[in-house]
């Protein structure tokens, strides 16, 4: 029984220190585009969506429950080892990919080390597939689908409502609206990702017998997980921020807007269902959208790609670093050690690759993505090349305007004064037609 609640202690432990990597891998869900368009200083913008963090996990328990009592059959002989496992998967990936400044889903990978875990030590029989597929699977395919949809046609409904307006004027509204969007998706992340620690501590008293199968979060537990996201959202996850506010799109004051309120409400109805769902796919699917929606917006592809890629291999990612610790931890207390020993020294060496490169507040906003050449960080990947094969525009029979200038053939000087003024005697007046 000590060894037992021994154990549950680090596993407790092991899941706040993954709800600390959770705040500030996710602090750019809420606060990325607020910090990229000026609307907040970034250390402000970081302080108000930790406070709203700790207050939104206060606000409901069902993705808690979907959790602790959802994906995995409790009487399956789960131990506390297989979740201790599952956690150092999840937190191991989500370093990683902060590392890479990669929105991945904090969410994704906290499940698919728990599924990993268990698979490994107890066997498929001990997971509730349908339960995966309907709260967690078709959730993460539909939410970025359905918030991008959303962010594309509250865009362009916000450009059509503003188009004879002052931009200048406008612009100090909606960056108004983009403060109170951020809030909403702030508190909207803590009833979201705050309750999914809840669920694995709930989980780990329920199979160490300190708790009674199907019970809710304590109070202490839940005080504790808001706390411990609210303290990582503070430190803000600078890498993330700067590919979510300027890595897709160059996001302006109304696209904010949009997509950060199309992201609140998607977020705010998943959790009130229950569905445990990934806010990074949320927000990202809405920034996507809201690229769209503007006239003459760019999304760059190569971007989203890396990320949707990133998205896929989330679940089996984590699934397999929790497997292989899962498998470790349950040699006894020396394997238990062991895969804490480890997690501690990758965590520090990623820690340290950082510092390599360090982004903080006062230069999150200097490059969008790092590995993109100039042109492709102005204009996209994809916009470039159809700008590369785009017909030149045509000029009108009587048009004053300038030709637009192209390329003289090999051998041909280069136009000087002369040939400049015998090139005015031959321009036609405004009015006469060319011939």
């Amino acid at each position: 029984m000590e060894h037992i609640t021994l154990l549950i202690g680090i596993v407790i432990v092991t899941a706040l220190v993954f709800d600390f990597t959770n705040g500030f891998h996710d602090t750019a869900n809420a606060m990325a585009t607020t910090i990229s368009t000026g609307a907040l200083k970034p250390k402000t913008a970081v302080a108000m969506s930790a406070v709203l963090n700790l207050i939104g996990a206060f606000l409901s328990v069902e993705v808690a429950k979907t959790i602790s009592s959802g994906i995995i059959d409790e009487g399956s002989g789960i131990q506390p080892e297989v979740i201790f496992a599952g956690l150092v998967g999840a937190i191991i990936w989500n370093l990683l990919t902060w590392l890479a400044g990669l929105p991945s889903s904090s969410s994704h990978a906290l499940m698919g080390g728990l599924l990993g875990a268990t698979v490994a030590s107890v066997g498929l029989g001990a997971v509730n597939g349908g339960t995966v597929v309907m709260k967690v699977l078709i959730p993460a395919l539909a939410a970025p689908l359905v918030a991008g949809l959303a962010a594309l046609l509250a865009t362009r409904l916000t450009y059509r409502a503003a188009r004879n307006a002052d931009e200048q004027q406008t612009a100090k509204g909606y960056r108004a609206g983009q403060i109170t969007s951020a809030a909403l998706v702030s508190l909207a992340h803590g009833t979201n990702d705050a309750q999914k620690t809840m669920g694995v501590i709930t989980l780990a008293l329920i199979t160490g017998g300190a708790l009674a199968p199907q019970a809710d979060p304590p109070t202490w537990v839940i005080v504790s997980a808001g706390v411990a996201i609210a303290l990582g959202t503070y430190l803000g996850g600078w890498r993330i921020i700067r590919t979510m506010g300027s890595g897709l799109t160059d996001i302006k004051p109304p696209q904010g807007f949009a997509a950060q309120t199309s992201a609140a409400v998607t977020i705010l109805a998943s959790s009130h269902i229950g569905f445990s769902l990934s806010t990074t796919h949320v927000c990202s699917g809405a920034i996507m959208g809201s690229g769209l929606g503007r006239k003459g917006g760019v999304v760059r592809w190569s971007t989203a790609a890396r990320m949707v890629m990133g998205w896929g291999l989330t679940l089996p990612a984590a699934g397999l670093v929790a497997a292989g610790a899962a498998l470790l931890a349950g040699q006894g207390t020396w394997g238990v050690a062991t895969v804490a020993v480890l997690a501690v020294v990758v965590s520090g060496g990623i820690w340290l690759l950082s510092r390599r490169q360090p982004v903080d507040h006062t230069n999150v906003n200097d490059t969008a993505v790092p590995g993109e050449t100039a042109e492709e960080d102005a204009a996209g990947v994809v916009t470039a090349a159809l700008q590369a094969v785009a017909p030149p525009p045509t000029v009108k029979a009587g048009s004053d305007a300038s030709l637009p200038e192209m390329s003289l053939p090999q051998g041909t000087p280069a136009a000087g004064p002369v040939a400049e003024a015998e090139a005015e005697k031959e321009r036609p007046r405004a009015g006469s037609t060319l011939g």
